[in-house]
């Protein structure tokens, strides 16, 4: 019988996700797997797609549906309930579990790239799904963050209070992007911060790999940053997510 796996979000159509399942299964000889982006204008037609998919085995979980979807599983890992966000749905039995394979990729990334001697402050940009799975992978590496959004709340400072506290931005040596801004096909959006304050000790990582080199990126870098996008942490995700599958 055909296995179907596939990826649910509000726009998946950047999503290489679909290329590099279809690369795996032509390569491992499994001809009966097929992976589909499965965009849903709202959360609630995931029940439409969970009856009408025959074969349905899998899915990956992408913005803005990491927090919301969790309502419609059976079951959910630990590390995934913790971190309040799920990008990985196991169908087995007719029953949904969810995992979060983001914040080990994001780690695994992360520990590889940074030089080990130095010590970072960092700026977490955004406070959605992907968000928190990357406090999770900074809170186990021991690195202190600021949360920064369109508007403050207790723990979170708004992108207002960068403008006016240079010191956040030159202080913080890594700087995360988790919002969707700039990612294909709004390519001309970028986080609203002061590039200007940014040099050549700063490491710059956007979770978006679709555009490779988002305006976000291309801006940190002209100003000496080292940068890095979020394809690596796609191929990692991806094959946690295949090893939770089987």
């Amino acid at each position: 019988m055909e296995k179907v796996f596939g990826l649910i979000g509000q726009t998946v159509s950047h999503s290489f996700s679909k290329a590099y399942f279809d690369e795996k299964f032509f390569r491992e000889g499994l001809r009966d797997y097929r992976y589909e982006l499965f965009p849903l204008g709202n959360i609630t037609e995931i029940e439409r797609l969970l009856n009408d998919t025959k074969g349905l085995t899998g899915l990956n979980v992408t913005i803005p549906y990491k927090e919301q979807v969790i309502k419609y599983l059976d079951e959910v890992d630990g590390v995934a309930k913790k971190i309040g966000a799920v990008n990985v749905i196991r169908i087995k039995d007719g029953k949904l579990k969810g995992f979060n394979t983001d914040s080990e990729a994001f780690q695994e990334t992360l520990d590889k790239w940074l030089p080990a001697d130095h010590q970072f402050k960092a700026l977490v940009l955004g406070t959605g799904g992907s968000s928190k799975a990357v406090q999770e992978a900074l809170n186990n590496l021991k690195i202190n963050y600021t949360l920064v959004s369109r508007d403050a709340r207790k723990g979170v400072v708004s992108y207002s209070e960068l403008e006016k506290d240079s010191s956040l931005i030159t202080n913080s040596k890594l700087i995360i992007n988790t919002t969707p801004l700039g990612m294909s096909p709004n390519t001309e959006a970028m986080p609203p911060i002061d590039y200007e304050l940014l040099g050549a000790d700063h490491y710059v990582y956007d979770l978006i790999y679709n555009p490779a080199r988002t305006l976000f990126l291309q801006k940190s870098e002209m100003r000496g940053a080292v940068i890095k996008n979020g394809l690596e942490m796609l191929h990692v995700q991806a094959e946690k997510s295949w090893a939770i599958w089987n």
